[in-house]
């Protein structure tokens, strides 16, 4: 990935749920300064002398308790812990609950080059949306070559060979009502090795959809801004192919073929092509389906079902009406 710095964290454009709401307060020359981990630290244990096992490459997140702390050894004139903190290379300080930095704290960030922030969420709020902010900045990543659309809420990559219609299988998607979120190239993330998140490999170019006899054109444009959105969650695959005559499609819905990205498991349904097929309303039906799947509902195993019960209460009656005619 490519580096990612204090600055970086400072200008992410980040959803009102997930703003961190940070502020600059000193050491503004360490704004370069790298940040090479997903993972925070609070420095409780070093401010008290005990810098064993000490995350220095972590974002120090300060709360109320260390921020008492530290006006307590200030009070003291006991700056041995805190002068030796900020003698080692670390990304940056975050003072939470709207705490401000104490004029030593300031001296000492200007004169290593280590930048001190600030929000004004506690440190509960800030460290939960913070962890979620770096898991995905530093999620594994993978692009592939498909289409992202979400429909009835399930984010489905449609995929298959060049010409064998996705992005037309998309338009018509769209034009029921759908949205896009990336046509051609699509970028997987990786998410705490629980889910994947797909968007546009170019946030510029995800929303324009290449249609071959029409050229580029602007799904936002032309649809709307409800016809897009930014990213999404990779919850179904759909894999096109031409008709094959000699190929056993699945016909009841039985098996179970999945696609795995960055190590995550994906439900997968091949679609063959062929002129007189709407593409469109059966992975409108795939999609359905999947939902049903989530809330315990399987048309399958539902069917298997009624047809042994069928097959059971035939052979009983036939089982019955044998047994009369020995009588």
């Amino acid at each position: 990935m490519p580096d990612f710095t204090v600055l970086d964290l400072l200008d992410l454009d980040l959803k009102e749920h997930n703003h961190l709401r940070l502020s600059c307060m000193a050491g503004r020359t360490g704004l370069s300064k790298k940040i090479t981990t997903s993972k925070i630290s609070r420095p409780g244990l070093p401010l008290s002398g005990f810098f064993e096992e000490f995350s220095n490459n972590s974002i120090q997140v300060l709360g109320r308790g260390e921020q008492v702390y530290l006006e307590k050894l200030e009070r003291e004139l006991n700056f041995a812990s805190i002068e030796k903190l900020f003698s080692y290379d670390i990304p940056c300080f975050v003072f939470c609950d709207d705490g401000h930095p104490s004029a030593k704290l300031i001296e000492l960030a200007e004169e290593t080059g280590t930048a001190i922030l600030k929000t004004i969420l506690v440190s509960s709020d800030f460290s939960r949306r913070l962890y979620q902010t770096l898991d995905e900045v530093f999620a594994p990543t993978q692009t592939i070559h498909g289409v992202f659309v979400e429909v009835y809420g399930i984010g489905v990559l449609i995929t298959g060979e060049s010409g064998v219609g996705k992005s037309e299988t998309a338009l018509e998607l769209i034009e029921r009502g759908h949205r896009l979120i990336s046509d051609d190239t699509v970028k997987l993330r990786n998410i705490s090795d629980n889910y994947l998140i797909g968007m546009g490999e170019n946030p510029l170019l995800a929303h324009h959809m290449e249609i071959r006899g029409l050229g580029i054109i602007n799904l936002a444009n032309l649809y709307g801004v409800g016809a897009i959105r930014d990213r999404k969650q990779v919850q179904l695959a759909i894999h096109l192919e031409p008709w094959d005559a000699k190929k056993n499609y699945d016909r009841v819905g039985e098996s179970t073929l999945e696609d795995t990205y960055l190590g995550i498991s994906i439900p997968k349904v091949i679609i063959p092509v062929k002129p007189g097929r709407n593409i469109p309303v059966i992975i409108e039906t795939a999609a359905r389906n999947e939902r049903l799947k989530k809330l315990g509902y399987y048309s399958a195993k539902e069917f298997d079902q009624s047809v042994l019960k069928w097959l059971e209460s035939e052979s009983a009656r036939k089982m019955y009406y044998i047994n009369e005619e020995t009588f």
